[in-house]
């Protein structure tokens, strides 16, 4: 996720992204996310277990900013949001690794 201005990145992992992405939008706890106002969706993988995708998570985590900037814009060249991409993923039947990443 990143913030209006597509200038703070965030990487993470959760079991319902609809969820997650309106929990930032509000931005009501103080973190990384709120300060910088994390607010859109840009990239997302989904993974069939949760540990799958936490390893996948740690890998885009450990990569450069220039990294991450090129792996959003593989498949999402405009940073539009992907809100309206996400079809049927919720809930408990996928783990997804956003493409959020500390710079």
């Amino acid at each position: 996720m990143t913030n209006r201005r597509n200038t703070a990145l965030y990487t993470g992992v959760t079991g319902n992204l609809r969820r997650r992405v309106r929990e930032h939008k509000r931005g009501s706890d103080g973190s990384f996310t709120s300060r910088y106002k994390i607010v859109k969706l840009v990239y997302f993988e989904v993974w069939p277990r949760a540990w799958l995708a936490i390893v996948r998570e740690k890998q885009i985590k450990a990569g450069s900013r220039r990294k991450k900037i090129a792996l959003i814009e593989s498949i999402n060249p405009a940073w539009k949001a992907l809100v309206a991409s996400l079809g049927s993923c919720h809930g408990r039947d996928c783990f997804v690794a956003e493409k959020r990443s500390s710079q």
